[in-house]
Protein backbone atom coordinates (compact mmCIF):
# COMPACT_ATOMS: atom_id res chain seq x y z
CA UNK A 1 0.00 0.00 0.00
CA UNK A 2 1.41 3.30 -1.26
CA UNK A 3 2.63 5.71 1.95
CA UNK A 4 0.87 8.93 2.82
CA UNK A 5 4.28 10.44 3.26
CA UNK A 6 5.69 9.78 -0.78
CA UNK A 7 2.27 11.90 -1.89
CA UNK A 8 3.10 15.12 -2.93
CA UNK A 9 1.02 18.13 -0.21
CA UNK A 10 0.67 21.57 -2.02
CA UNK A 11 -0.77 22.93 1.09
CA UNK A 12 -0.60 23.20 5.17
CA UNK A 13 -4.53 22.18 5.39
CA UNK A 14 -4.04 19.49 3.52
CA UNK A 15 -1.17 17.90 5.29
CA UNK A 16 -3.19 18.56 8.09
CA UNK A 17 -5.71 16.52 7.21
CA UNK A 18 -3.74 13.54 6.48
CA UNK A 19 -2.32 13.68 9.95
CA UNK A 20 -5.29 12.16 11.96
CA UNK A 21 -5.33 9.38 9.03
CA UNK A 22 -1.86 8.38 9.33
CA UNK A 23 -2.42 8.32 13.40
CA UNK A 24 -5.18 6.07 12.64
CA UNK A 25 -3.20 3.74 10.66
CA UNK A 26 -1.03 3.06 13.43
CA UNK A 27 -2.87 3.36 16.61
CA UNK A 28 -5.79 0.74 14.96
CA UNK A 29 -3.40 -2.22 14.59
CA UNK A 30 -1.93 -1.71 17.93
CA UNK A 31 -5.60 -1.73 19.53
CA UNK A 32 -6.38 -4.93 17.50
CA UNK A 33 -3.20 -6.46 18.74
CA UNK A 34 -4.41 -5.77 22.47
CA UNK A 35 -7.58 -6.87 21.93
CA UNK A 36 -6.34 -9.91 20.66
CA UNK A 37 -4.24 -10.70 23.61
CA UNK A 38 -6.77 -9.66 25.76
CA UNK A 39 -9.64 -12.42 24.46
CA UNK A 40 -7.18 -14.95 22.63
CA UNK A 41 -7.80 -16.40 19.00
CA UNK A 42 -9.26 -18.74 17.59
CA UNK A 43 -6.87 -22.20 16.93
CA UNK A 44 -3.85 -20.42 19.00
CA UNK A 45 -2.52 -22.75 21.64
CA UNK A 46 -4.88 -21.29 25.21
CA UNK A 47 -1.76 -22.05 27.06
CA UNK A 48 -0.17 -18.88 25.34
CA UNK A 49 -3.46 -16.86 25.47
CA UNK A 50 -5.34 -17.75 28.82
CA UNK A 51 -4.46 -18.96 32.58
CA UNK A 52 -6.51 -21.20 34.93
CA UNK A 53 -9.31 -19.00 36.22
CA UNK A 54 -8.93 -18.10 39.69
CA UNK A 55 -10.15 -20.52 42.71
CA UNK A 56 -13.69 -19.40 43.57
CA UNK A 57 -14.54 -18.93 40.19
CA UNK A 58 -17.74 -20.89 38.31
CA UNK A 59 -16.18 -20.34 34.67
CA UNK A 60 -13.98 -21.41 32.85
CA UNK A 61 -10.86 -19.20 31.32
CA UNK A 62 -12.17 -18.64 27.22
CA UNK A 63 -11.93 -21.79 25.46
CA UNK A 64 -13.95 -21.59 22.18
CA UNK A 65 -14.19 -22.97 18.48
CA UNK A 66 -14.06 -26.86 17.66
CA UNK A 67 -13.42 -29.44 19.72
CA UNK A 68 -11.00 -31.09 16.87
CA UNK A 69 -9.28 -28.16 16.22
CA UNK A 70 -8.93 -27.28 19.89
CA UNK A 71 -7.44 -31.36 19.97
CA UNK A 72 -4.47 -30.09 17.60
CA UNK A 73 -3.64 -27.75 19.66
CA UNK A 74 -2.47 -29.97 22.25
CA UNK A 75 1.02 -30.81 23.16
CA UNK A 76 1.31 -34.70 22.04
CA UNK A 77 3.49 -36.75 24.53
CA UNK A 78 3.50 -39.76 27.11
CA UNK A 79 2.73 -39.68 30.23
CA UNK A 80 5.10 -38.53 33.05
CA UNK A 81 5.61 -40.67 36.28
CA UNK A 82 3.00 -40.23 38.90
CA UNK A 83 5.35 -39.76 41.34
CA UNK A 84 4.36 -37.03 44.04
CA UNK A 85 0.47 -37.20 42.80
CA UNK A 86 -1.66 -36.90 46.32
CA UNK A 87 -5.00 -36.16 46.15
CA UNK A 88 -5.56 -34.34 48.81
CA UNK A 89 -1.87 -32.93 49.48
CA UNK A 90 -1.56 -31.66 45.93
CA UNK A 91 -5.53 -30.95 44.72
CA UNK A 92 -6.89 -30.09 47.83
CA UNK A 93 -9.06 -31.90 50.42
CA UNK A 94 -12.55 -33.15 48.81
CA UNK A 95 -15.19 -30.86 48.53
CA UNK A 96 -14.59 -27.60 48.88
CA UNK A 97 -16.74 -24.35 48.64
CA UNK A 98 -14.53 -22.79 46.75
CA UNK A 99 -17.05 -20.41 45.54
CA UNK A 100 -17.81 -19.15 48.73
CA UNK A 101 -21.95 -19.92 48.04
CA UNK A 102 -22.08 -21.37 51.85
CA UNK A 103 -22.40 -25.35 49.83
CA UNK A 104 -19.16 -27.39 48.50
CA UNK A 105 -18.42 -28.65 45.48
CA UNK A 106 -20.27 -31.75 45.30
CA UNK A 107 -23.56 -30.88 46.34
CA UNK A 108 -23.11 -27.99 43.44
CA UNK A 109 -22.86 -30.50 41.27
CA UNK A 110 -25.62 -32.54 42.08
CA UNK A 111 -27.69 -29.65 42.23
CA UNK A 112 -26.88 -29.11 38.70
CA UNK A 113 -26.82 -32.29 37.47
CA UNK A 114 -30.52 -34.36 39.54
CA UNK A 115 -33.39 -33.64 38.93
CA UNK A 116 -36.82 -33.39 42.01
CA UNK A 117 -33.88 -32.37 44.05
CA UNK A 118 -34.63 -32.17 47.99
CA UNK A 119 -31.90 -30.29 50.02
CA UNK A 120 -31.85 -29.56 53.72
CA UNK A 121 -30.86 -25.74 55.44
CA UNK A 122 -27.70 -26.23 54.55
CA UNK A 123 -27.73 -26.73 50.95
CA UNK A 124 -26.87 -30.65 51.10
CA UNK A 125 -29.18 -32.29 48.63
CA UNK A 126 -31.18 -35.33 50.30
CA UNK A 127 -32.89 -37.05 47.04
CA UNK A 128 -33.03 -36.79 43.36
CA UNK A 129 -33.30 -38.44 40.38
CA UNK A 130 -30.07 -38.65 38.01
CA UNK A 131 -30.62 -39.35 33.79
CA UNK A 132 -26.87 -40.86 34.14
CA UNK A 133 -25.29 -39.12 31.15
CA UNK A 134 -22.64 -42.99 30.96
CA UNK A 135 -25.34 -45.39 30.55
CA UNK A 136 -28.68 -42.84 29.92
CA UNK A 137 -30.41 -44.87 32.38
CA UNK A 138 -32.02 -43.11 35.33
CA UNK A 139 -30.54 -43.41 38.88
CA UNK A 140 -32.47 -42.39 42.12
CA UNK A 141 -30.16 -40.37 44.80
CA UNK A 142 -31.22 -40.73 48.29
CA UNK A 143 -28.30 -39.49 50.83
CA UNK A 144 -26.88 -42.19 53.18
CA UNK A 145 -24.03 -44.14 54.07
CA UNK A 146 -25.25 -47.27 51.91
CA UNK A 147 -26.98 -44.90 49.10
CA UNK A 148 -24.93 -41.82 48.80
CA UNK A 149 -22.35 -43.95 46.44
CA UNK A 150 -25.08 -44.81 43.83
CA UNK A 151 -24.20 -41.28 42.16
CA UNK A 152 -20.53 -40.01 42.16
CA UNK A 153 -19.25 -37.19 40.99
CA UNK A 154 -16.62 -37.63 38.13
CA UNK A 155 -13.75 -35.73 37.12
CA UNK A 156 -13.65 -35.82 33.27
CA UNK A 157 -10.14 -35.55 33.22
CA UNK A 158 -9.34 -37.75 36.23
CA UNK A 159 -6.93 -35.86 38.63
CA UNK A 160 -4.27 -38.32 38.74
CA UNK A 161 -4.50 -38.37 34.70
CA UNK A 162 -4.16 -34.66 34.92
CA UNK A 163 -1.12 -34.57 37.32
CA UNK A 164 1.03 -37.16 35.10
CA UNK A 165 0.16 -34.38 31.89
CA UNK A 166 1.57 -31.41 33.39
CA UNK A 167 -1.10 -30.76 36.36
CA UNK A 168 2.52 -31.54 38.55
CA UNK A 169 3.58 -27.83 37.26
CA UNK A 170 0.56 -26.01 38.25
CA UNK A 171 0.70 -24.17 40.99
CA UNK A 172 -1.60 -25.56 44.15
CA UNK A 173 -4.04 -22.51 43.70
CA UNK A 174 -4.41 -23.97 40.21
CA UNK A 175 -4.69 -27.62 40.92
CA UNK A 176 -7.85 -26.84 43.25
CA UNK A 177 -9.33 -24.90 40.53
CA UNK A 178 -9.07 -28.11 38.33
CA UNK A 179 -10.64 -30.53 40.89
CA UNK A 180 -13.64 -27.74 41.14
CA UNK A 181 -13.59 -26.55 38.34
CA UNK A 182 -18.01 -26.95 37.26
CA UNK A 183 -16.73 -27.64 33.48
CA UNK A 184 -14.39 -31.00 34.61
CA UNK A 185 -17.26 -32.52 37.10
CA UNK A 186 -20.34 -34.28 36.13
CA UNK A 187 -22.91 -36.36 38.44
CA UNK A 188 -22.80 -40.13 37.10
CA UNK A 189 -23.88 -43.63 38.60
CA UNK A 190 -21.22 -45.12 40.96
CA UNK A 191 -20.78 -48.04 39.00
CA UNK A 192 -19.41 -46.48 35.56
CA UNK A 193 -17.08 -43.94 37.61
CA UNK A 194 -15.54 -46.52 39.36
CA UNK A 195 -15.08 -48.67 36.10
CA UNK A 196 -13.46 -45.19 35.06
CA UNK A 197 -11.22 -44.87 37.58
CA UNK A 198 -8.60 -42.99 36.14
CA UNK A 199 -8.55 -43.73 32.40
CA UNK A 200 -8.75 -41.37 29.90
CA UNK A 201 -10.18 -41.80 26.33
CA UNK A 202 -7.73 -44.86 25.25
CA UNK A 203 -8.91 -47.14 27.62
CA UNK A 204 -12.84 -46.00 28.97
CA UNK A 205 -15.53 -44.04 27.38
CA UNK A 206 -18.96 -43.88 28.36
CA UNK A 207 -21.43 -46.95 27.44
CA UNK A 208 -24.24 -44.57 26.51
CA UNK A 209 -22.35 -44.31 22.65
CA UNK A 210 -24.46 -40.45 21.78
CA UNK A 211 -22.41 -38.73 24.97
CA UNK A 212 -19.03 -39.82 23.99
CA UNK A 213 -18.51 -36.32 21.67
CA UNK A 214 -19.53 -34.13 24.48
CA UNK A 215 -17.08 -36.43 27.13
CA UNK A 216 -14.29 -35.84 25.01
CA UNK A 217 -14.88 -32.29 23.73
CA UNK A 218 -15.14 -31.54 27.94
CA UNK A 219 -11.96 -33.40 28.47
CA UNK A 220 -10.16 -31.46 25.52
CA UNK A 221 -11.10 -28.32 27.12
CA UNK A 222 -10.48 -28.89 30.51
CA UNK A 223 -7.12 -29.77 29.28
CA UNK A 224 -6.77 -26.73 27.00
CA UNK A 225 -7.81 -24.39 30.04
CA UNK A 226 -5.25 -25.86 32.26
CA UNK A 227 -2.31 -25.98 30.04
CA UNK A 228 -2.40 -29.88 30.42
CA UNK A 229 -1.16 -32.22 27.53
CA UNK A 230 -2.43 -35.47 25.62
CA UNK A 231 -0.58 -38.75 25.79
CA UNK A 232 -0.70 -40.65 22.46
CA UNK A 233 -3.03 -43.22 22.70
CA UNK A 234 -5.73 -40.79 24.40
CA UNK A 235 -5.01 -38.23 21.14
CA UNK A 236 -5.78 -41.24 18.89
CA UNK A 237 -8.95 -42.22 20.71
CA UNK A 238 -10.51 -38.32 20.79
CA UNK A 239 -9.43 -38.14 17.25
CA UNK A 240 -11.74 -41.41 16.80
CA UNK A 241 -14.55 -40.54 18.74
CA UNK A 242 -14.26 -36.63 17.12
CA UNK A 243 -14.80 -37.90 13.75
CA UNK A 244 -18.51 -39.50 14.60
CA UNK A 245 -19.37 -35.77 15.13
CA UNK A 246 -18.02 -33.27 12.83
CA UNK A 247 -18.07 -29.93 13.89
CA UNK A 248 -18.55 -30.51 17.77
CA UNK A 249 -18.12 -27.59 19.87
CA UNK A 250 -15.21 -26.90 22.69
CA UNK A 251 -16.68 -25.71 26.14
CA UNK A 252 -15.53 -22.42 27.69
CA UNK A 253 -18.10 -23.35 30.56
CA UNK A 254 -20.34 -26.46 31.78
CA UNK A 255 -23.18 -26.69 29.00
CA UNK A 256 -25.99 -25.34 30.14
CA UNK A 257 -24.86 -23.44 33.30
CA UNK A 258 -24.98 -19.81 33.62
Amino acid sequence: MPHASRKPASTRSRRSRRRPVTALMVVLPLLALVWAIVVGVPGVTPGETSVPFPVGSTAAAPVTGDAADLLATLPVKGKAAKTGYDRTGEFGSAWRDVDDNGCDTRNDILARDLAAIVTDASCRVLSGQLLAPYTGESVSFERGETTSMLVQIDHLVALSNAWQTGAAQLTREERIALANDPLNLLASDGVSNSQKGDGDAATWLPAEKSFRCEYVARQISVKATYGLWVAPAEHDAMVRVLATCPGQPAYSATPGLD
